[in-house]
């Protein structure tokens, strides 16, 4: 299956187990684990099986990897996952053109982050992605997103950033939103109590506020290790998994 086809078919099979995430990736307690959370290998917050499991974290855009029963063509813009979310922008697909170095991946994000009019802050390098922080014009934290270095296809972070963000997640207009229960200090906290209870002897940083949730930096002798993310209604904790090594940090 062409890769752009499988990226379509992809995106329909997310618009359409949405529900399912928001209530079982959210709904659990911070210290269970469960499967992976496609197409990364990211353990469920809740414990729930909320896609298939057994990827890795370089099959973000590989159509084998969402499962069976989903066939391509079914959209036809591979930038528009849908009516009501968030005005159809959850993907931009790159030129072809690999993404090496920290500059060329601001400038994929800045072209995505046009289409939100939002500006891109923090940008990351890992061994599987390149990671950007949006901000919106006045400098809050927005929402996260990912550069694949393959390609330059650039979009919204999956996990946290897709299925907790109260502003730019997968979620129908109008819905709700769960006023946060948890502070700053709390999310640091539960999340460092979260690596504890598995044996980890990594820390945590200060913790980073999106709509909906936290995500925090995780450091090992005093250098960036990876990321959390705490939910800020349900203290949910959910390991950013899917970025491999970390490499280096462009601020803005």
């Amino acid at each position: 299956m062409h890769r752009t086809s499988r990226r379509t078919a992809a995106a329909l099979a997310a618009l359409t187990l949405a529900g399912t995430l928001a209530a079982g990736c959210a709904a659990g307690n911070s210290t269970s684990t469960g499967t992976a959370l496609a197409p990364a290998a990211a353990p469920s917050p809740s414990g729930s099986d909320c896609w298939r499991s057994g990827t890795s974290g370089d099959d973000w855009d590989d159509w084998d990897s969402w499962g069976p029963g989903m066939g391509p063509g079914m959209m036809g813009n591979d930038c528009s996952w849908g009516p009501g979310m968030m005005g159809g922008h959850y993907w931009q697909r790159g030129d072809g053109t690999p993404v090496k170095t920290m500059d060329q991946a601001r400038q994929r994000a800045d072209a995505f982050a046009d289409l939100l009019n939002l500006r891109v802050g923090e940008v990351m390098q890992f061994s599987k992605n390149f990671y950007a922080e949006l901000e919106t014009p006045s400098g809050k934290p927005a929402t996260e997103i990912l550069v694949d270095p393959a390609d330059g296809d650039t979009g919204i972070e999956y996990g946290p950033a897709m299925m907790w963000n109260t502003d730019y997640g997968m979620h129908p207009r109008g819905q709700t939103r769960t006023q946060a229960r948890i502070s700053p200090e709390q999310a640091q906290d539960r999340a460092q109590q979260w690596l504890r209870d598995r044996g980890s002897n990594l820390t945590v940083g200060e913790a980073e506020a999106f709509p909906g949730y936290y995500t925090l930096h995780t450091v090992r002798s005093g250098k960036i290790n990876g990321m959390l993310s705490v939910n800020a209604s349900t203290g949910a904790v959910w390991d950013h998994t899917w970025h491999g090594t970390y490499i280096a940090t462009s601020e803005h």
